[in-house]
């Protein structure tokens, strides 16, 4: 995982809007587009982001293809981001 292009993933708000939707599981891309006003194809190029950042995963089924959360790398952001957290706790404590 790169953080670079995790941030750079997240920081589009239609990108995290998609990561709210598939947090109730896989959906196809033809789904997910239902959710926003703009064309597939523009929504197939933030997929493409999400899953360049390893937000994603994609898995094909027949004819779709579903796409769904890769929860790891929302973990290894939260401990990145706890390593923070826990540092400040050992500064107060002193």
């Amino acid at each position: 995982m790169s953080f670079p292009e995790t941030f750079k993933a997240l920081s589009d708000p239609t990108r995290r809007e998609i990561l709210n939707i598939l947090k109730s599981g896989a959906l196809p891309a033809g789904e997910i587009s239902e959710h926003f006003p703009m064309t597939g194809a523009t929504v197939s190029h933030h997929l493409s982001i999400l899953k360049d950042a390893d937000l994603i995963t994609d898995r094909k089924s027949g004819k779709f293809i579903y796409y769904e959360l890769n929860l790891s790398v929302f973990e290894e952001v939260l401990n990145w981001f706890q390593g923070f957290l826990d540092k400040e706790n050992v500064c107060d404590e002193k």
